[in-house]
């Protein structure tokens, strides 16, 4: 026999509980009504340039003359000329738009016999392309375009070969194109996509800005990742937005919902204001399925307590 008074002070217990848990869950809901300039304060704009930065204090003097002029100017939502002409590895004349259409494409400028720079960018990349889990020729294409019109089609085959030695992913010699052309045809590519460089004669090599720049199916440019090594989060998601949803998963279009890309940077930081609003939303269902069980919790005991009643009573 349960005595009454165990009876009357769990019911106590039980409307307590559900009476905190609804003030918490109340001053959540609260709380989410968070004021929209907040988020647009977190948006960077980044400057319409980027390139070689010097030490705080240095004197442009100082600076190399042929590094002043070279860096990457954000032509973001601009077409390139998808028309121009060039040749592959195979020395068979194409148009750069042949390699567009239906995919994104990470566009790489570079030069074959480059002794550093060139070599340590495409590195970078195949070590990041190889984390994901994206195929090339399946999902995106790679495209890269000599700088140096003396380059022929043999170097860039045999550049090629290097690289598939190291990104040996299904799909990647059908993917991975390596193209060369006359100077007419990288002026305009480059001065499209705002890559500058030069030549500098006392080196005899090309002094350029390392990064990767990746366009939509129908060339635009989309993103500019800098720099000689890519996290593979910040090249996947450029690759996702790119495609305009149509490569990746559920998972990436929640990553590009809490993650903003930063021109400043040329990387995906996150977008604190979305990123709280979704924990705020998850910690509101998790307590609203936790009310919901006490209140199921609170039935349950008054119907116990209801036949407990009935048969003290008899």
């Amino acid at each position: 026999m349960i005595d009454r008074h165990e009876s009357t002070k769990a019911r106590n217990k039980i409307r307590t509980t559900h009476s905190s848990c609804f003030r918490v869950f109340v001053a959540i809901l609260l709380a989410l009504g968070l004021k929209p300039q907040l988020a647009a304060a977190q948006m960077v704009d980044g400057p319409a340039s980027a390139g070689f930065k010097r030490e705080s204090g240095t004197p442009s003097s100082q600076v190399p003359e042929a590094l002043r002029g070279i860096g990457f100017d954000q032509r973001l939502d601009e077409q390139l000329p998808l028309d121009t002409p060039l040749r592959d590895e195979q020395g068979r004349a194409v148009q750069l738009g042949e390699y567009f259409g239906r995919r994104p494409v990470v566009l790489v400028f570079a030069y074959y016999d480059c002794p550093m720079l060139c070599t340590l960018a495409i590195n970078g990349l195949s070590s990041a392309l190889n984390v994901l889990s994206l195929e090339p020729g399946a999902d995106f294409e790679i495209v890269t375009v000599s700088i140096d019109p003396r380059d022929t089609p043999a170097a860039a085959a045999a550049k090629k070969a290097v690289y598939l030695e190291r990104y040996k992913r299904t799909g990647a010699a059908a993917g991975w194109h390596f193209l060369t052309g006359d100077q007419p045809s990288i002026d305009r590519l480059t001065r499209a996509a705002g890559f500058r460089y030069a030549w500098d004669p006392e080196t005899k090599q090309f002094a350029h800005p390392t990064g990767i720049i990746v366009l939509t199916p129908d060339g635009r440019m989309a993103r500019y990742l800098f720099g000689i090594e890519y996290g593979p989060r910040d090249l996947r998601l450029a690759i996702v937005e790119a495609s305009d949803g149509t490569v990746g998963s559920p998972v990436d279009a929640l990553l590009l919902y809490c993650y903003h890309y930063d021109p400043m940077t040329g990387r995906y930081g996150v977008a604190i204001m979305r990123a709280m609003r979704i924990a705020g939303a998850a910690t509101v269902l998790a307590l609203g399925g936790f009310i919901v069980v006490m209140l199921r919790r609170e039935q349950f005991a008054k119907s116990l307590n209801h036949q407990i009643t009935k048969s003290l009573n008899h």
